[in-house]
């Protein structure tokens, strides 16, 4: 039987708030020069199912274009300039990897800065597969980064175990989308979750999937 772990990545794994909201500024100011975003309106933003990131962020109707690359190419060096793993996910990492559990990464974020800030972090080879939105049709709450990740296991439903770890209401549909488990991550970005099966400290998960 193998067991499989999906994490999240911002807000999960890493905390990411302060170089998102840095470069989002970054585009709001020189592209429309607005005044700069607090990094909890951003984070809160994110974290909404529904919504328009560009009225919110660039108070225009779509993504623009123009802001997309400027945000794409600022981001790339802003990205690991303050990000940190959460208290307690390396070892929950570490500790799942030598339990033999196989650990992946769906992130709605791009795959380049994906791999970039775990690698920069130093826990990119503790993980199987990492995939970004880029790589999809449709990001999270559609499960195709997962049922990707799945696939790439040879997942059996009838004797494999999965779980998405992740820190708002996207992970959890993505895990009920695919037909996995879900865990809800309450020490990251989303301190409430509505989810049946909440955590509030990586540990937890141990006794969840692995060993206490």
């Amino acid at each position: 039987m193998k067991k499989i772990v999906i994490f999240d990545m911002d807000g999960t794994l890493i905390d990411s708030k302060k170089d998102i909201t840095i470069s989002i500024n970054y585009v709001r100011k020189v592209n429309h020069n607005l005044e700069p975003l607090s990094e909890e309106f951003v984070v809160k933003a994110i974290n909404t199912q529904e919504r328009n990131l560009a009225k919110l962020f660039y108070n225009t109707d779509t993504y623009e274009i123009k802001d997309r690359v400027l945000f794409e190419k600022h981001y790339k060096e802003q990205c690991i300039e303050n990000p940190y793993l959460y208290e307690g996910v390396l070892e929950l990492l570490e500790t799942l990897k030598a339990d033999g559990v196989n650990l992946s990464v769906a992130t709605n974020a791009p795959t380049l800065f994906a791999k970039t800030m775990l690698e920069h972090l130093e826990v990119a080879s503790l993980f199987d597969v990492i995939i970004g939105a880029d790589e999809v049709k449709e990001s999270k709450p559609n499960p195709e980064m997962l049922l990707r990740i799945l696939q790439h296991y040879n997942y059996d439903a009838t004797k494999d175990e999965a779980w998405m770890v992740g820190d708002n209401s996207k992970d959890m549909l993505s895990a009920k989308n695919a037909g996995i488990k879900a865990i809800f991550a309450a020490w990251g970005f989303s301190a409430h979750g509505e989810h049946s099966l909440v955590v509030k400290e990586p540990k937890e998960i141990l006794c969840l999937i692995a060993t206490c």
